[in-house]
């Protein structure tokens, strides 16, 4: 994590706080640099937040500074690899800031100290591709967990009334609002599924906080599947397993963000199930999100996804232009900003990628017209969008390769639809959903639908048959790959 960032020479003295994280320093007195930790600490919480801060940053302990390099320790490899990759830039930049004689940052792990055992006596192996945290320096002895606030921080302006419901959401809206109001569980899980930036983490933090705000007696715990493969890890590295299982099984409502991040990783899943079991067993509310449906969850046991399918499950398509447009017409309110309605349709129009890169188009545009006393205009927002708007051109949709491959083929673009299944129709058609799957971000029951409502295992035979064609024949190979080659001009 060397760095040749030179700092401003500054060194100011201060008194190091309680609980700061330091060891005995070398080359550089005891004091400073205890000050110096404490305040680059204090700007880390401020600047990742308390959640961040407690789970990655607040267990780094300072070794001490000599020669230029500061030394830290990670409790263990997982967390170092995870530090260096997520923060090393900015603790270097933090630290050459505070001390101007700072040139490298080195993070390292303690050693993992006498025999490994699992809670039931057998020995911890590494788990599937999730290391395990070991013990801190010199620990033989059995600790316990530290405890902290599990629950993510749950961000005030994602409230049902500030979510923007069309066609796409409607039915997720409407599933989230039933789970976060009735009294009894309606159906036992709720699945939110979609593409990056739709929705889902909104609906996820409005039903936590209704929740919370009309009852305030039942216990909500929402958080990442990272998260919750994490402290699955430090309950095994403290062996304190049992208080683990309380935690997580002890809530009237537990809600799981992104669950496709525990995929391959057997032991996290494992856990998972049978904390879902007991929840459900209990008649205690579970809501989950992820990318993609339950079925089409790689990495994920078929029991799993199985129990993930139990109740209900809501897509969130992708946007419309109405939605777009009425998201954009809300989001402006919420500034305060007077935009050309022309602008608006504008912006409706050429992003359409997903709510999250529409909404930062916006603010970028107003921020822009704010700082340089510019009005907002269609000329401006051109000139200031033009990198997002020739992104979202190049963008290749179901339409355009069902016309163009409907085209190569000779077949009319209403066979694309049809369900007509001789040969001369359904390979075109097969050839234009594996298009659709290689150059789109839509999902398997997307592209489905796109094609007459068909079911996404129609697509996935298709995707598949069409592998194995371009495998056997050179000939179909090189027609699908010119076909790909025109798309993507």
């Amino acid at each position: 994590m060397a760095s040749g960032l030179e700092g401003n020479g500054t060194d100011r003295s201060g008194s190091p706080g309680a609980g700061t994280g330091t060891r005995a320093t070398a080359g550089t007195p005891d004091g400073r640099a205890s000050a110096q930790w404490a305040r680059i600490r204090a700007r880390l919480r401020s600047e990742f937040g308390e959640t961040a801060f407690k789970n990655w940053l607040k267990p780094l302990i300072l070794d001490g500074i000599e020669g230029g390099t500061v030394r830290l320790t990670a409790p263990n490899r997982f967390m170092r690899n995870w530090i260096e990759s997520q923060y090393g830039e900015r603790l270097m930049r933090m630290w050459s800031g505070e001390n101007g004689t700072v040139r490298e940052v080195v993070i390292h792990h303690a050693p993992q100290g006498g025999a490994r055992h699992s809670a039931a006596g057998g020995d911890l192996e590494a788990l599937d591709g999730e290391e395990e945290a070991g013990h801190a320096a010199g620990a033989t002895r059995v600790e316990t967990a530290p405890q902290n606030d599990l629950c993510a921080p749950l961000n005030g302006q994602f409230t049902f009334e500030s979510f923007i419901v069309g066609k796409p959401n409607e039915l997720a809206f409407a599933a989230a609002r039933r789970v976060a109001e009735a009294a009894s569980v309606p159906f036992n899980p709720l699945f939110l599924f979609g593409g990056v930036g739709l929705g889902k983490t909104h609906l996820m933090h409005a039903i936590a906080q209704h929740i919370r705000l009309h009852s305030p007696q039942k216990r909500v715990l929402y958080l990442s599947a990272e998260k919750f493969m994490y402290q699955f890890i430090r309950a095994l590295r403290y062996r304190d397993t049992m208080a683990f299982k309380e935690q997580f099984r002890s809530v009237d409502v537990l809600m799981i963000d992104d669950v496709q991040f525990i995929a391959g990783k057997e032991n996290t899943q494992e856990e998972f199930f049978h904390t879902f079991n007991t929840l459900v067993d209990q008649n205690r509310q579970v809501v989950i999100s992820a990318d993609k449906s339950p079925a089409e969850l790689d990495g994920i046991e078929d029991r799993m996804k199985s129990r993930l399918g139990w109740g209900l499950v809501a897509e969130i398509h992708s946007t419309t232009y109405e939605l777009r447009l009425g998201i954009l017409q809300s989001k402006a309110e919420q500034l305060g900003i007077a935009v050309p309605q022309k602008v608006l349709e504008f912006l409706a129009h050429k992003i359409t990628s997903n709510v999250r890169e529409l909404e930062g188009a916006l603010n970028r545009l107003v921020a822009y017209a704010n700082l340089i006393g510019r009005q907002i205009t269609l000329e401006t927002a051109q000139d200031v969008l033009h990198d997002l708007l020739r992104a979202n051109d190049r963008r290749i949709t179901i339409e355009e390769i069902q016309k163009r491959v409907a085209e190569h083929y000779n077949i009319k673009l209403a066979e694309m639809h049809s369900a007509r299944r001789s040969r001369a129709i359904a390979r075109p058609r097969q050839v234009a959903m594996y298009l659709a799957k290689q150059l789109t971000s839509r999902s398997l029951p997307e592209i489905g639908r796109k094609f007459g409502g068909r079911d996404h295992t129609t697509v996935m035979h298709a995707v598949k048959k069409i592998e194995e064609l371009r495998a056997s024949d050179a000939g179909f190979a090189e027609d699908v790959e010119l076909l790909k080659r025109m798309l993507e001009a």
